[in-house]
């Protein structure tokens, strides 16, 4: 371990370079970031630059600076950096200006359709899709049915969302076609990593090929024979249809991209969700209890055969439900908050402190610390299902040192890279679990811990590093 100090400018933070050139502390960092940048903190203090694979990413630990980081939205850039990144991986060109004036702004506005009133269209036809998925699924269930946790909320949660953001495949086996494109796409998400840490997909194996398969499905001639698709990917594709630059596979490849965006993290979070609350006993029964109570106040019948419906006010009143699964997203996210300097300059942070950032620096955020500060989540390695309740409400005020934290959950960004689908992302997965809670009898079939499995940090919702088998009966 060498602490280098090489050609520092007055102001920048201490650099931690590693012995091994370009690699810097890749392998270290790939390993248990989480732990890595504790020690790296108790060392050097709240900011620190670390040579990562030929980056230099400047760590920003302290929750009360996140704000400075996340209002220079000005120097301080995101898109450029996801744009190159989100192009490699799926395999569409980069979105640049002269190429394609306005594509990324147009694509951005889109993002209308996923809250307000659209969210509330959409969010309606996840619950009927879900509904009819459960039933297809699970209405023979008389008896106890045993399945492996992980793969059931894939299946369920790809095709819900599947089918409601591109529409239903009419063939009389649409379920298999759905099921096809899922394994390809658990192939190819298996890479997924790799591929952000810019391995070259030449080098993963069979991961060029599968990406090949999943795009030739979201081709246009594809496309136009599934029925009842969203005003969402409606939107996307009139956008895409006014680029003739844009051939028919970069199009196709730009909707793969954005089922990934949809299901590759909700999957993982629903499945933690649904173990946590299988854990504890008495998070099912609140949760449980919760929503058998807004049925009732609703006059609505449980069981597969009923169509339920929940508007939005209602969902947001599940006040356990949310707070269970605010709980797991807590424990499960591991996010990394990027931004890239555009220019030399000086970010001013609190207390008089400055950082001297040259074109190209990389800064970070890391919410997993705050989310496993002891500080502000007492016991963080403990699962309380109603922490983020206070006398019956919602609770949004967190303390660190005394003093009331702005930032306190961030599974989903900040700022100009905080996820524009995490409201639907959000309703999906309340939504899983009502209908599985109201409809089933559900319980763990094995005693084991399912850990966190690391080889996702930064990227998002860490996958489990086993699946687990429980059962399930319809409810009497």
């Amino acid at each position: 371990f060498f602490f280098s100090v090489f050609n520092r400018k007055t102001g920048e933070p201490p650099l931690i370079n590693g012995w091994i050139p370009y690699l810097g502390k890749a392998l270290i960092f790939r390993k248990d970031a989480y732990k890595f940048l504790l020690d790296q903190q108790k060392k050097f203090g709240d900011i620190f630059t670390v040579h990562i694979a030929g980056r230099y990413i400047t760590f920003i630990m302290d929750p009360f600076q996140y704000v400075y980081v996340i209002r220079n939205s000005k120097q301080l850039e995101f898109h450029e950096f996801a744009n190159k990144m989100a192009s490699k991986t799926f395999d569409y060109p980069a979105l640049s200006k002269g190429k394609f004036p306005e594509l990324k702004e147009n694509l951005h506005r889109i993002y209308q359709y996923l809250q307000g009133k659209p969210l509330d269209i959409i969010s309606d036809h996840m619950m009927k899709n879900l509904q009819d998925i459960f039933e297809w699924k699970c209405s023979q269930a008389t008896d106890w049915e045993t399945e492996k946790m992980y793969k059931f909320c894939c299946s369920v949660m790809f095709e819900a969302s599947f089918v409601t953001l591109y529409g239903r495949v009419p063939a009389a086996d649409g379920h298999k076609v759905i099921s096809e494109i899922r394994d390809k796409f658990i192939k190819f998400d298996a890479s997924f990593p790799y591929l952000a840490a810019n391995i070259p997909i030449e080098l993963l194996g069979a991961t060029k090929k599968v990406r090949k398969e999943l795009i030739h499905h979201f081709l246009l001639q594809n496309m136009t024979k599934w029925l009842g698709g969203s005003k969402v990917v409606q939107a996307r594709q009139d956008i895409f249809e006014k680029y003739e630059l844009l051939g028919d596979y970069d199009k196709a490849a730009h909707h793969f991209a954005f089922l990934w965006a949809s299901v590759g993290n909700t999957i993982p979070a629903t499945f933690w969700a649904m173990y946590y609350l299988l854990r504890h006993p008495e998070a099912l029964a609140a949760v449980r209890d919760e929503i058998d109570h807004l049925l009732q106040s609703t006059g609505q019948k449980r069981g597969p055969t009923y169509n339920i419906h929940l508007t939005r006010e209602q969902l947001d009143n599940l006040v356990y439900l949310e707070s269970a699964l605010n709980e797991s997203l807590r424990m499960c996210s591991s996010s990394m908050n990027i931004r890239i300097s555009q220019e030399d300059f000086v970010l001013k942070l609190e207390g008089n402190q400055e950082v001297v950032l040259r074109k190209g620096d990389w800064i970070a955020l890391y919410p997993q610390i705050l989310h496993m500060d002891p500080e502000v989540y007492e016991d963080p390695k403990e699962y309380r299902f109603d922490r983020y309740i206070e006398n019956g409400k919602k609770k949004t005020t967190f303390y660190k040192a005394g003093r009331k934290l702005k930032y306190f959950l961030m599974p989903f960004g900040s700022g100009i890279s905080m996820c524009p689908g995490r409201f639907l992302a959000m309703n999906e997965m309340k939504m899983f679990l009502f209908i599985l809670l109201s409809h089933f009898d559900v319980e763990l079939a094995e005693n084991k811990a399912v850990r966190l499995d690391n080889s996702r940090m930064g990227l998002g919702i860490l996958l489990p590093d086993a699946d687990i088998a429980f059962r399930y009966k319809l409810r009497s």
